[in-house]
């Protein structure tokens, strides 16, 4: 019904109703991102006592929190984020040390902050689980 709607919108024109979906999808999607995702469930992996992670996955209501797919998908993406070598942390003493940098000393504190937590994200970014093949086991 969408994509009749968007030709009868546009006049029949393709290019014009593809661009008038790819808006409204765009409209849906900030909508439901400010949506409270306050429910979900906590997922855990440890492989061979070695090497462990704790994830937390949201969603918006109990019902799918405890549903077998949505369990079985939190357990999957500990198993993906423990099977990626590029996954990494940043504690607290990181950023200290990244704070401290010389170039980083002159500035002001507010700017400091913007810049230390866009080198931190820069850093993260480049590690996504996102970007690698998702293991399925």
């Amino acid at each position: 019904m969408d994509c009749k709607k968007a030709l009868v919108e546009t006049g029949g024109d393709l290019e014009k109703a593809q661009e008038y979906l790819r808006k409204k999808g765009l409209s849906s999607a900030d909508k439901k991102s400010s949506r409270l995702a306050a429910e979900g469930r906590i997922g855990s992996y440890i492989h061979d006592s070695r090497i462990g992670v704790l994830i937390e996955v949201n969603c918006e209501t109990d019902f799918v929190g405890r549903g077998e797919k949505f369990k079985e998908l939190v357990g999957d993406l500990a198993m993906q984020v423990v099977a990626s070598p590029q996954v990494q942390f940043v504690s607290i003493e990181e950023k200290e040390l990244e704070r401290q940098r010389e170039d980083l000393l002159s500035k002001p504190e507010n700017i400091r902050e913007k810049i230390v937590e866009g080198r931190v994200s820069k850093r993260l970014w480049g590690a996504c689980t996102f970007r690698v093949a998702f293991y399925q086991g």
